[in-house]
């Protein structure tokens, strides 16, 4: 199953659109059609060692991870290996009519696993249910809102915790956080929240642009470190950022010489992207900048075996940029025009076409759910298991960097 599937993710959210947690699944080829066992407990088992180091522990922190199951992956072995408090398991309604299943939810509730209840109604309590869940699947129907929102009342009074799905707008998702519930799965993200706020560049992007200009231009070490000076909060989030474990230096970098000399100006040039995605002022989404960060840390993996190190890492800025109309609150074509990018990295965030253009698509294409994954990732001859790595990878990467924003 590994050999031919594809990992997608849905990020968790909760009310302050932070990213608490993962939903991974495989793609299926009918998303109305359930995985069978062995594909889960593949994915199960696939999941649990990416992220494990034997040093280090569980490699995304405190974040949970919510996986689909079904009776028979209650035993499954792969699941001894994630950690009891990071994980959640999505089971339907239906088999909780079965002794043996209920038996098995009691023995992994009391080793410390979460379950979520799904296909539940969403008019009735169903406080029968409650000793053995920590979650409870809920969809919005804003037909029937009104007797939804007592429900919604009522559970949080307990200690079950309501996750939304399909949540297709903000007005929704701003009703849901009021009545109450913990978290949202979905993909409203990518969706720009209405705002009447004046979309212009303040002084830290327009600071941090013109460095990224100076760098692009290899502009003298003095010079940069001039510009840097103006602004104390600049430099120091560009020393911590460097400083992250997700960059892996083993010494600590102590000025921007310093950075320069250790890392070179391609690199200091990704740094700065993600600098200039953190300065918003207006509000952003800390989920669209984490979403972005995986989406550049996922295109620059797969590119570092098929091109040069600096072709890679312009991948990651290609990444990052291709969110960040949305995390700056200004059209892209501003965006563009306040920078000048290498023509491949346009190309790429205009078309999607160009060198880097598939990579981008295909990293864009596993936060989706996209049916063009398998097509893109055939076409740049790259097998599931490695993109499937790759994408855990992503997501270990972005976290340590995420931290420090």
């Amino acid at each position: 199953m590994i050999e031919e599937s594809f990992i997608v993710r849905e990020p968790l959210l909760d009310p302050k659109q932070r990213v608490i947690g993962f939903q991974i699944s495989w793609q299926q080829p009918d998303q109305n059609a359930e995985a069978s066992t062995e594909s889960l407990s593949a994915l199960l088992e696939f999941v649990a060692v990416q992220l494990h180091d034997d040093d280090k522990g569980f490699l995304l922190g405190d974040s949970l991870l919510f996986l689909e199951a079904v009776p028979e992956l209650l035993h499954a072995e792969g699941l001894k290996l994630l950690p009891a408090k990071n994980t959640v398991l999505i089971l339907h309604k239906k088999y909780f009519a079965d002794p043996e299943t209920l038996a098995a939810v009691t023995e992994l509730r009391q080793l410390g696993y979460g379950i979520c209840l799904r296909g539940a109604e969403v008019t009735t309590l169903e406080r029968a249910y409650f000793a053995q869940i920590t979650h409870l699947e809920v969809k919005l129907n804003a037909s029937n809102f009104a007797s939804q929102a007592k429900v919604y009342a009522a559970l949080k009074q307990s200690t079950v915790r309501m996750v939304a799905r399909d949540i297709t707008a903000w007005q929704d998702f701003d009703a849901c956080s009021a009545l109450g519930l913990d978290s949202f799965v979905g993909k409203l993200h990518l969706t720009p929240r209405p705002s009447t706020a004046p979309k212009t560049l303040n002084t830290s992007q327009t600071t941090i642009l013109q460095l990224m200009e100076m760098v692009r231009k290899n502009a003298d070490i003095q010079q940069l470190e001039a510009v840097v000076k103006r602004d104390a909060t600049l430099a120091y989030k560009l020393l911590r950022y460097i400083n992250s474990a997700g960059f892996g230096l083993r010494s600590e970098v102590q000025s921007l010489k310093h950075a320069v000399q250790m890392l070179g100006y391609s690199p200091l040039y990704r740094w700065l992207t993600l600098l200039l995605a953190t300065a918003s002022t207006s509000g952003y989404s800390p989920v669209l900048l984490e979403t972005a960060i995986v989406r550049g840390r996922l295109a620059e993996i797969l590119g570092q075996s098929k091109m040069s190190k600096s072709e890679a890492e312009n991948l990651f800025v290609a990444g990052m940029f291709s969110l960040l109309d949305r995390l700056l609150g200004i059209p892209m074509e501003e965006v563009l025009s306040s920078i000048q990018l290498p023509e491949v990295v346009t190309e790429a965030l205009i078309s999607r076409g160009g060198t880097y253009g598939p990579f981008l698509a295909l990293a864009e294409a596993c936060e989706l759910n996209s049916m063009l994954v398998g097509s893109l990732a055939e076409s740049l001859k790259i097998t599931p298991p490695d993109l499937n790595a790759a994408h855990m990878a992503a997501l270990v990467w972005a976290k340590n960097v995420a931290s420090v924003a």
